[in-house]
């Protein structure tokens, strides 16, 4: 007790010395930045911001901010999400710069078209621009994760992930593509990017490797170059940010892609050199080519926060590489620094962040910041030299010159630019770039065009799951191939292509076949995912689920030779599965044109070979599971071609990991409790049966449960209360730390059917020990559904927070209670973001 008063007290002093002194402290056991800082700035690599004094602009600049009030000064600081921003508030707190999050959307849905994202542009710039007495006018900075290609928006072009394009090992095809998304991003009326990213992934357990170009700090650091002049155009010459080019942003600053264990924002403990020799690579050519932006990470460095890390931001990034751009924070990166909530963070302005991305909490940034400013909390030397580096780059851009959206030369043609044939053609030469060959035994590529093919596998005819994350919406989940006019699947583009030479294919995703083919090409691999919620304990491909290995066994034991065209962000140990095939094809995350595939996969008509592969492995692929154990399996720079195919033997098929695999985020599957947890039902007394077998009743009666068909044979259960007392528990054998997925809004996802609902009594709860429980009362939101009709239903983590409950130890990660005469079937529980229903906060 005595020491939680001592961490209080010592928390209360550090903020009160960030008010008073304007000192980034970080508390309760980190670094405080008043501490001596253990960067040594002259050891770093120098750049050169390419633009040369410019007195005209600064006196813009000056002559601008003299006529700039407190408050005004305040809101160019602070961006904030189109879903909690309106075009009224832009205009009335001045905010600097606004963002589509990766879940926003005009109308608030995936389908927006283009002309409501370029009417919503339209209106957040008149706001910005309508003069009130003497308030000088300055235009928005309207930025959006364009990360591989424009990838919010329907019908835009979709490139290959970057971790594909590491493989082309081309820059000038970078280039092509970063001028092609810019171009589609300016057509929509929006005029910054948050890209590229320039992390150096050292694990591949990290959710957002897939974002990283390659882990070799070379191919960063020339791709750089490459992709911020693509996005701004080449410094110097007349395209530089004319109005076909977007404002870039490199990102995370620094060694996100470094953190322990492949941990998302969490912390890399590694050694001053190594952040600067492997984590720093991409920033000076940035830099030099001419970046008008760089985004400050979520991570840490050795317990520092980068969002609050001024050795690094100022020292090393604005003074010793002479970064004269805006430093940008990330998605309320700023409220993870010790003495620092959402809407309250001096200490990253006075490290030398100049805006901060507060989505939803930029009301009360605003108002916290406007209250330091004038206490002094923030020196305002700071505030104008942060203010003076915004208006720079929007002079910089010609934002003040461009004019409305609607009377932009690319936005009145938005629909001959988002998704051209031009792009896409750029779009299918990276596929077909980006693809690896890993095994060709006995030279079974390039296919004949005229045979029988079957295209088999989840991923056959499935655009999002050759798309992955950040397509659409955050995740990349929830979406069919209908919502992607123009685009083409894997599967459609090899029917095409052997269709029109004469031969006969057919997509059949389980396998199946009339007519026995002449090869099978089967394409699998990982479902859709962004960010933390794609992080992994090991490198397993789908521990504990074997159908994609079954079906390459399957088939290739009626004598079928197989071709296995492998869909990820990362290399994954799939031992198995390339022994179980007699071609194996790292294909990535290929994007919208899925016809590249075919392209490289099939000869011509005549056979001769149209396209050979020419990708090499810009990651090393793993030789087991457990990440840095042993040599690779396939080094950096492997990658066979049509003129290198000796027979692979077989490999090992010993993956390293012991032990029962426990998936992430997964609880109930088909009606079952998944590996590592048990599910029980529970009556008023606290006495429980299991729900392993059906039928099954709580001890007293009050609950009872039946097998239920939904998609499969008893892939259901169904639930009859006789006593509104009983409940449902599912309970993990270690307590559960959710805290990273709360502040990243991830829901608890149950698949359901409502048959009968009394109209009180329902709750879903998450349990953290004896006396530790958070309820939200879900009856309201039940009651609208319709009875009988299966629907995925989420409740916030952040509402269960809310009502009590621990995240750092959820012990039961679900709970369900509901009053007498409920009869409702559930079939899956877990986390995630795809749902037909969020359910309203209310605490029960």
């Amino acid at each position: 007790m005595e020491r939680a008063v001592l961490a209080s007290a010592r928390r209360l002093r550090c903020v009160r010395t960030v008010l008073a002194a304007a000192l980034a402290c970080a508390c309760a056991g980190a670094v405080c930045a008043g501490d001596a800082s253990p960067v040594h700035a002259d050891a770093w690599p120098r750049a050169t911001w390419p633009f040369p004094k410019d007195a005209a602009l600064e006196r813009r600049v000056s002559d601008l901010m003299a006529k700039m009030t407190v408050e005004e000064k305040v809101g160019q600081l602070i961006q904030a999400d189109i879903l909690s921003v309106t075009p009224d508030d832009v205009r009335r707190y001045h905010l600097g710069a606004i963002l589509a999050g990766g879940n926003s959307k005009p109308r608030g849905t995936v389908t927006a078209t283009v002309d409501e994202w370029k009417a919503a542009s339209e209106s957040f710039y008149r706001a910005s621009m309508t003069a009130t007495g003497d308030h000088p006018p300055i235009p928005l900075l309207f930025g959006i994760d364009a990360v591989h290609g424009h990838n919010n928006v329907v019908g835009a072009t979709l490139f290959p992930q970057n971790s594909a394009l590491g493989n082309a090992h081309d820059p000038a095809l970078i280039r092509e593509i970063g001028e092609a998304t810019a171009a589609e991003v300016r057509a929509t009326g929006i005029n910054w990017t948050f890209a590229p990213t320039l992390a150096v992934p050292q694990d591949e357990r990290w959710g957002r490797a897939y974002e990283g170009y390659s882990q070799d700090p070379n191919i960063v650091a020339q791709y750089a170059t490459a992709m911020v002049e693509g996005l701004q155009g080449k410094v110097g010459t007349p395209q530089f940010l004319d109005g076909s080019h977007v404002l870039a942003s490199a990102k995370h600053f620094l060694a996100d892609g470094g953190t322990t264990n492949g941990k998302d924002q969490g912390d890399a403990q590694i050694s001053e050199a190594t952040l600067r020799d492997i984590h720093a690579a991409g920033y000076p050519p940035a830099i030099d080519a001419g970046v008008q932006v760089i985004m400050a990470s979520f991570s840490s460095w050795n317990g520092r926060k980068m969002s609050a890390d001024k050795a690094l931001i100022t020292d090393v990034l604005k003074q010793r590489m002479d970064f004269q751009g805006l430093v940008v924070g990330d998605w309320n990166a700023h409220g993870q620094v010790p003495g620092c909530t959402n809407d309250d963070c001096p200490a990253s302005y006075n490290a030398g962040l100049d805006m901060l991305m507060a989505p939803d909490s930029w009301r009360g940034l605003y108002e916290h910041t406007l209250a330091e400013v004038k206490s002094g909390a923030i020196p305002m030397a700071r505030v104008d030299d942060a203010v003076a580096r915004i208006l720079r780059v929007k002079f910089r851009a010609g934002l003040f010159e461009a004019g409305a959206p609607s009377t932009q030369p690319l936005v009145q043609k938005a629909g001959e630019v988002v998704g051209s044939p031009a792009h896409r053609a750029i779009a299918r030469r990276a596929v077909r770039e980006s693809l690896v060959l890993l095994k060709n035994n006995g030279g079974l590529l390039p296919l004949d065009p005229r045979k029988r093919i079957l295209i088999a596998g989840e991923g056959a005819d499935n655009i999002s799951r050759q798309s992955g994350g950040w397509t659409l919406n955050w995740q990349g989940t929830g979406l069919k191939n209908a919502d992607f006019p123009g685009a083409q699947s894997i599967g459609a583009g090899m029917v095409e292509q052997v269709k029109l030479a004469g031969g006969s294919a057919e997509i059949e995703t389980d396998g199946h076949f009339t007519a026995k083919p002449d090869v099978a090409v089967v394409v699998f691999g990982e479902d859709p995912y962004a960010e933390f919620q794609g992080d992994l304990p090991n490198l397993l491909y789908r521990p504990g689920d074997d159908h994609d290995l079954e079906l390459l066994r399957t088939l290739r034991a009626q004598g079928i030779p197989v071709v296995a065209v492998f869909l990820s962000g990362r290399p994954l140990w799939v031992n198995r599965e390339i022994n179980a095939s007699d071609a194996f094809v790292a294909a990535w995350l290929p994007g919208s044109e899925g016809g590249g595939v075919a392209d490289v996969l099939l000869r011509r008509r005549d056979g001769s070979i149209a396209h050979g592969f020419h990708g090499k492995l810009a990651y090393g692929w793993p030789s087991t599971a457990v990440v840095g154990q042993g040599a690779p399996q396939f080094a950096l720079g492997y990658g066979l071609t049509y003129a290198s195919h000796a027979s692979l033997p077989a490999l090992s098929e010993v993956s390293g990991i012991t032990g029962e695999q426990i998936p992430v985020g997964h609880y109930l599957e088909r009606g079952k409790a998944v590996h590592g947890y048990t599910f029980t039902l529970v009556d008023a007394k606290g006495a429980s049966v299991s729900g392993d077998v059906a039928p099954a009743s709580a001890p007293d009666g009050s609950l009872h449960m039946v097998a239920l068909d939904y998609k499969a044979q008893e892939d259901a259960r169904r639930f009859t209360w006789q006593a509104g007392t009983a409940r449902l528990s599912i309970r993990a054998r270690a307590p559960l730390d959710l805290d990273r997925e709360t502040n990243g809004d991830v829901l608890l996802a149950v698949t359901l059917r409502v048959d009968a609902l009394p109209t009180r009594g329902a709750w879903v709860g998450m349990g953290c020990g004896t006396g530790c429980e958070g309820r939200v009362a879900i009856g309201a939101t039940l009651s609208t559904l319709t009875p009988g009709r299966w629907m995925r239903v989420g409740v916030p983590l952040k509402c269960l927070r809310a009502a009590g409950a621990d995240m750092h130890h959820i012990d039961q990660p679900f709970a369900w209670g509901a009053g007498k005469g409920t009869d409702m079937s559930l079939s899956r529980v877990s986390l995630g973001t795809d749902v037909d229903m969020v359910v309203d906060c209310v605490k029960r």
